[in-house]
């Protein structure tokens, strides 16, 4: 440290007073600071929104269907899905055909995607994907041999139900043969 005689010393302190009282456009130390604590907490909040929004997804909605039913003269009922929203597994879609009125009558009950449902010519209940995609979707349908299931008298239901979002996709009453 080079020692200045207090002449020298007082013409430095002067100038440096004087550049600081001349330059208006300076910004105080607290002002300063209150502006790095303010944009340093703006950014901090936008970027735990940006996290939290990826990180909390929100629940899926469960999937919404139309169906329609039909009676043939030969015996057999179709359970057609004219609408859906997304596309769904069929071994999670589960059917339930039971008695409206007869609780000891037997209940019917499996998968879309079962081995003796999904595809099978003959069995007593089918299920026929339009696009053989192996997904439940609008236009696919169940086939009921109402004789073989003993679903012809218009007193049975058929209720689908989604495992997956444990949501009941439709319950339909099926017609009289």
């Amino acid at each position: 440290m080079v020692n200045l005689c207090g002449f020298e010393q007082e013409a430095i302190d002067m100038r440096y007073k004087r550049s600081l009282k001349n330059d208006s456009s300076a910004v105080s130390p607290v002002i300063a600071t209150v502006l790095l604590l303010a944009i340093t907490v703006l950014l901090t909040s936008i970027v735990i929104i940006t996290i939290s929004g990826s990180i909390n997804t929100p629940e899926k909605a469960p999937p919404i269907a139309e169906v329609s039913v039909t009676g043939l003269e030969n015996g057999f009922q179709i359970v057609k899905f004219t609408s859906l929203n997304k596309h769904l597994d069929p071994d999670s879609v589960e059917f339930t055909i039971f008695h409206s009125e007869d609780i000891n009558k037997t209940t019917i009950k499996g998968n879309a995607g079962d081995s003796d449902v999904y595809g099978r010519i003959g069995s007593v209940i089918a299920f026929y994907d339009k696009d053989a995609m192996y997904t439940v979707n609008e236009g696919d349908y169940f086939i009921i041999n109402s004789s073989s299931a003993g679903t012809d008298d218009g007193m049975w239901i058929m209720r689908l139900y989604y495992q997956r979002s444990n949501s009941e996709l439709s319950q339909i009453s099926l017609p009289a043969i």
